[in-house]
């Protein structure tokens, strides 16, 4: 009996032996294969933020890129990152695996553009908000504005002609603003217009600005923007809601909702929404105008061929009397194309923020839950493995589409941009007039590039434009 004792425990002591080692080489091979990526935190909480700021972020994403790979950590603005910079791994968090990665913005941001607005959102609600901004600004409901579109383009354009130098950024803003409100509201009244506008330029200048809620500072006084667009917002509603003006642009669509259980929007989700698309829409698109114009007064060979292009148009089927139309503007390949390669080569969208939900291994790789992750598109768009060349400007690379995944200038998977298709509609439109009926000549240096926060030529590229006779 002693023996069979003696020879039990002996077992269980050899098992437990074997657990440990078993456990230990388990945990050993675990910790080899999900090791953080290579590269460097910078200093203790601001990590390389100054670094960042202090040079061009493109370079300095280039720079680490070289050194590390395409998958790298650093510390931005006290957040733990990892940048990833291949089109494998930006598919990964975007497409493939997006219910890991949660969108992620500072506090502050939500505050300004609404809590509700749907890139702050996964999930159902997500989806939801989605497909009615989808529907609202899809290839069929972007047609029946074209004409409005088009009436917007003439009166900015004739306002530029004066003769006075304009910073063409902020001009192509204004154009975009109103687009936008054109898009979400249809026919608006001047007065809530001018009080959107006025009210909004405030919320805008504080985004950026260090968030205390101190009387007098720039946050402080977007907040207060906010508030009174939120009023603003309500009587365009109840106004709406009274005459029974439900339209299939974005407020109607908004209005007319109502989930599974009849449940309709509040107020403050279709404010939020309406704010996140005008803050979406504007700055994206005049950064690409402006840059459209930059790269065409430096190349006056394509200028030519693409004024004549536009020029083409114009001369067929009753051309200028007759209006733009939908098929109009299907035959702008060349122009189609200038855009597509503005996009690329200028990456207004360098990179999106997301945040891991959980560990994660990639590659080999532990992305711990916490971090924020960084798909690095702009990197991508300028890898001379995808893109020949690529710090060239040249529209005819889109002759032949990109390979899958190498070209994301509206993002990718179910947080790519919604709006993406009005918003080249409205460049169409808009660069037809200009090169058409106009010119313009680019004064001082446009050489260096400027952050607000998006990539713009320096001073905005300032512009003088003619009529042409």
């Amino acid at each position: 009996m002693k023996l069979f004792t003696t020879i039990f425990y002996l077992i269980i002591f050899l098992s437990s032996l074997l657990s440990y080692y078993l456990f230990k080489k388990e945990k050993k091979r675990h910790k080899q294969t999900s090791k953080l990526p290579p590269g460097s935190m910078g200093w203790p909480c601001i990590g390389e933020t100054l670094q960042m700021y202090s040079q061009d972020p493109n370079i300095f994403f280039a720079s680490k890129q070289k050194r590390y790979g395409d998958i790298f950590k650093t510390r931005i603005l006290g957040y733990p990152c990892v940048m990833l910079a291949s089109p494998e791994a930006a598919r990964y968090v975007l497409v493939t695996q997006p219910h890991l990665f949660k969108p992620t913005y500072p506090k502050s941001k939500e505050n300004l553009i609404g809590p509700s607005a749907l890139f702050f959102h996964q999930g159902n609600y997500h989806a939801r908000m989605r497909k009615l901004v989808q529907t609202s600004f899809s290839p069929e409901a972007s047609r029946r504005l074209i004409t409005d579109i088009e009436k917007i383009a003439v009166s900015r354009l004739e306002s530029w002609s004066n003769g006075q130098v304009i910073n063409t950024f902020v001009e192509m803003k204004k154009f975009a603003f109103e687009v936008g409100i054109l898009s979400i509201f249809g026919q608006l009244e001047n007065k809530y217009t001018e009080e959107l506008k006025e009210n909004y330029c405030v919320l805008e200048k504080g985004y950026n600005c260090f968030p205390t809620k101190l009387p007098g500072t720039a946050y402080h006084k977007a907040l207060m923007a906010r508030r009174r667009l939120n009023r603003i917002l309500a009587e365009i509603i109840q106004e709406r809601k009274e005459k029974k003006l439900l339209e299939s642009n974005l407020l109607g669509q908004l209005l007319k909702f109502k989930d599974e259980k009849g449940n309709m929007l509040s107020e403050e989700q279709i404010a939020d929404n309406i704010i996140g698309v005008l803050f979406a829409a504007q700055d994206t698109t005049a950064s690409v105008l402006t840059w459209i114009l930059k790269y065409l007064n430096d190349d006056p060979k394509l200028l030519d061929l693409v004024k004549a292009e536009q020029k083409a148009i114009c001369e067929s089927e009753n051309g200028e009397k007759s209006g733009l139309t939908w098929s109009k503007t299907r035959q702008m390949r060349l122009t189609h194309r200038i855009i597509l390669e503005t996009l690329r080569k200028a990456s207004i969208i360098s990179f999106t923020f997301r945040e891991a939900t959980v560990d994660v291994e990639y590659e080999g790789y532990l992305i711990p839950k916490g971090w924020k992750v960084m798909p690095l598109f702009r990197n991508i768009h300028h890898n001379p493995e995808f893109f020949n060349e690529p710090g060239n400007f040249d529209p005819f690379r889109f002759e032949n589409p990109p390979k899958p995944n190498t070209y994301m200038p509206f993002g990718n998977g179910i947080h790519a941009c919604p709006g993406n298709e009005l918003a080249k509609l409205e460049m169409l439109v808009l660069l037809h007039h200009m090169l058409t009926k106009y010119r313009w000549e680019v004064v001082g240096s446009a050489n260096l590039v400027q952050y607000s926060p998006f990539p713009i030529p320096e001073h905005g590229l300032r512009a003088r434009f003619k009529k042409e006779i």
